[in-house]
């Protein structure tokens, strides 16, 4: 059974609600949090591993902040992007080093509450404007609408290409290339998160106090009851399977096996968000402004004074709940404490003398914990209780609110366990009022209610590990990585590849303008006639001089340790089986030895015999049988590894789709490969440009007849992110040939290029004179898309 999860420590700094947390990329296991208070904060582990610090404070919203993401490391932003979305209706993008935004994202028109980072720089927010929006390399690509209220939820599921959203019009919607797929309805009130799990599953949480998993299919496979009020936020714990909860009713829910196994009280109203940190401490931001960690771990678990504090200050908190037409003497005595409860969070109020007390059952310690003292009036109608009827309901005020002269005033409802923004925002949607007056609504409940406000003072917390919250400057030490110098600079240089003509393969005439250039294909809808797409066979790297690569070869082999160095048979046995005269097991062993052993400032050569060999099917079928091989070869594709090494690596994806055997694993292993593929799309060489879009090309060769609406999504995601980079002219085409082929025979892909704005891509290459094949192949693309 696993370990309960104990207090770990407070993280103090924020002056208001703390509106939204999640995990750091950098540093490891940080937290990034989001406030009311119109700030977002960066906080990170202190040295001893006990408590938090703040590391780095965002600023340049000018309201209140609602959501947090981050976007994954990329070539221009090496550690990622800390992404911020506020009730100014944007979304800010900071580095982590950078207090000050490094771009904005405009285009919602109303509080932007709910961020979701996908693969390839995408996007996805929630908005109170009733629209979901993808955003792409700094641009909104893609506006979902359909739902009849504020998005407060989202999630992307990459492995399938699908999009979630979840309303406060109490649905969830699956949108694929922009388009609804499916509704999911079941929620008795509105969707309040999203969290997904894989293997085409996720869950949402909801006001109506539930957690439901689902199936994409549309079924609803579970409903898991535990909490006591609105179910504010859900994340997953590290295995994939079991999740938290958090709500209104000031609690943290631990489910595991889809049973609620721990139930975490907090000394504030509303717990508005929990996110899980890699280390699996589960992390907590309440309406006291306060930041709560908890964890499993003994080495993180604060002392037995600090957890013995923080039951203290639980169990002292008060607590607004309505009794009904019960009287307090009518209430059972702490002699009902001696029944152990039926579930973990379960709760009883009891009479302890003149007080009320509220208790909730702790199933991993066997006991009743007082966690507050319960206030509010003791009657269940209006002659008793004195509160006010509104439409059947119950509220503690109901205020008349004059909008419009000459029309009658509207009514606001509002109950004092209710946050005042929430019920502002409600007020507002039902009555079709502008969202500018959101914090005039707001402040008007607060400044006219009386009684008991919870969660709205400040703290008057310090953190037992900190003292204070002091900011670390220089926590973050970069580092850039070393261009490496490429050993093919001297005179009379060997160049790896250099026996390709980059726009025309020595075997077999070019397909894109010699004899064998190949048809049109019959698409969904009439496809205007041209001799370039769609592709219909791979394009290969495949000449070379087997000459001086092999002299490149014999004087490295002079230069490596002599524990590793070649023999002359082994020498040998590569030329030939670069020659394509011979291809033996131990020539194939011989290139490994090098591709492996040797240093890699040696290796280029090995390279260039792989890229040229691998078209065998038996060095293909050998290769591709090697545990480790597609990681090396990935390895290749870092920013800091030289150009040749780039180029050559992604010569060799394009050769390995003329086998079968290689074929099958660059499909398998599609984004693996794509993603660091897009790692050199900003470079300036002209090889490796044309070499990653042929690779692209490829796929698109491949995907042309298939049914697989995610794939073709991202590769059609990755042919926008390089087209928008200045390229060469043939690598330029070679990307038009891929969208054409993609798009003649799916019209579904060529919505989403309409989405994406490619158009704005394409358009200027139909004025290039030459070469002549660019602007016309520019046209074609624009006919389809238009």
């Amino acid at each position: 059974m696993a370990a309960p999860y104990k207090f770990r420590c407070n993280i103090v700094g924020h002056e208001k609600d703390v509106r939204t947390v999640c995990p750091a990329f950098v540093p490891n296991n940080g937290i990034i949090s989001g406030s009311r208070d119109v700030t977002a904060r960066v906080w990170a582990p202190n040295e001893s591993n006990e408590g938090f610090t703040e590391g780095l404070l965002m600023r340049g919203h000018n309201n209140f902040i609602s959501a947090v993401c981050v976007m994954p490391p990329d070539t221009v932003f090496e550690h990622g992007l800390i992404m911020t979305g506020s009730n100014d209706n944007t979304i800010l993008a900071y580095t982590p080093e950078s207090p000050q935004p490094v771009y904005k994202l405009e285009g919602h028109e109303a509080n932007v509450c709910a961020l979701a980072a996908g693969k390839f720089g995408t996007l996805l927010s929630g908005s109170w404007d009733k629209t979901a929006k993808v955003w792409l390399n700094q641009k909104c690509v893609m506006t979902l609408k359909g739902h009849e209220s504020a998005v407060w939820g989202v999630g992307i599921m990459p492995e399938h290409g699908y999009m979630l959203t979840g309303s406060a019009d109490r649905t969830i919607k699956l949108w694929k290339a922009g388009k609804c797929e499916r509704t999911f309805t079941g929620h008795e009130d509105c969707v309040r998160g999203i969290a997904v799990i894989g293997s085409g599953e996720f869950l949402s949480c909801s006001n109506d106090s539930s957690v439901r998993r689902w199936s994409i299919t549309g079924d609803c496979l579970a409903v898991h009851y535990g909490h006591e009020n609105f179910v504010y936020s859900i994340a997953m714990l590290p295995n994939g399977e079991d999740f938290v909860s958090s709500g209104e009713d000031r609690t943290v829910r631990v489910w595991r096996g889809g049973k609620c196994v721990q139930t975490i009280a907090h000394p504030a109203q509303s717990v508005w968000a929990v996110c899980v940190l890699p280390n699996g401490d589960i992390v907590t931001g309440s309406s006291d402004g306060v930041i709560r960690v908890f964890t499993t771990s003994p080495n993180r678990t604060a002392p037995e004074e600090e957890q013995k504090a923080y039951e203290e200050q639980v169990s002292s908190t008060a607590v607004p709940t309505q009794l009904g037409d019960i009287k307090s003497e009518d209430l059972p005595g702490p002699e009902v404490l001696n029944n152990p409860g039926t579930k973990d969070g379960q709760q009883k109020i009891v009479r302890q003398g003149n007080n009320i007390e509220l208790y909730q059952w702790d199933s991993t310690q066997r006991e009743w914990k007082k966690i507050g003292d319960v206030v509010g009036s003791s009657g269940g109608t209006q002659q008793t209780s004195g509160k006010t009827l509104h439409e059947g309901k119950e509220y503690d005020y109901v205020f008349s609110v004059d909008i419009e002269e000459g029309k009658p005033p509207l009514k606001l409802p509002f109950n004092v366990t209710e946050d005042p923004w929430f019920a502002a925002q409600k007020f507002l949607e039902k009555n079709g009022l502008s969202q500018l007056f959101l914090d005039q609504v707001a402040n008007f409940i607060v400044e006219n209610t009386k009684g008991v406000t919870l969660g709205r003072q400040n703290p008057q917390y310090a953190d037992p590990f900190t003292g204070g919250n002091r900011h670390v400057p220089g926590s973050d030490n970069l580092h850039n990585g070393g261009t490496g110098d490429d050993p093919f600079t001297g005179g009379g240089r060997y160049i790896p590849g250099s026996g390709d003509q980059p726009a025309q393969p020595s075997f077999g005439a070019d397909p894109f303008t010699g004899s064998s250039s190949y048809s049109t294909q019959a698409a969904t809808q009439p496809l205007p006639t041209n001799n370039y797409f769609p592709q219909k066979t791979y394009v290969l790297f495949e000449s070379g001089n087997p000459a001086p690569i092999i002299d490149k070869l014999k004087e490295f082999n002079g230069k490596v340790d002599s524990g590793i160095q070649l023999s002359d048979t082994q020498l040998d046995g590569i030329h030939k089986m670069l020659e394509g005269t011979t291809v033996t097991e131990e020539s194939m062993n011989t290139l490994l030895e090098v591709l492996y052993r040797w240093p890699p400032e040696y290796i280029f050569p090995g390279l260039d015999v792989l890229r040229i060999t691998i078209r065998n099917p038996k060095v293909c079928q050998k290769f591709c049988n090697v545990e480790d091989f597609l990681e090396r070869q990935l390895g290749y594709l870092t920013n800091d590894t030289p150009a040749p090494a780039q180029m050559l690596t992604l010569r060799t994806f394009c050769n390995m789709f003329k086998q079968p055997s290689g074929e099958k694993i660059l499909v398998a292993n599609r984004d693996r490969v794509i993603t660091p593929s897009l790692n050199c799309r900003l470079t300036q060489n002209k090889n490796i440009q044309i070499a990653l879009c042929t690779l692209l090309l490829n796929y698109s060769v491949y995907l042309q007849n298939k049914v697989d609406e995610e794939a073709k999504s991202q590769c059609l995601l990755a042919i926008a992110s390089v087209l928008e980079n200045p390229l060469d002219s043939e690598a330029q085409f070679r990307l038009l040939v891929s969208l054409g082929t993609l798009m003649s025979s799916d019209d579904g892909v060529r919505a989403l290029a309409q989405s994406l704005e490619i158009e704005n891509l394409v358009s200027p290459l139909q004025n290039m004179v030459e070469p002549k094949k660019l602007p016309d192949c520019a046209s074609y693309i624009l006919k389809l898309l238009r």
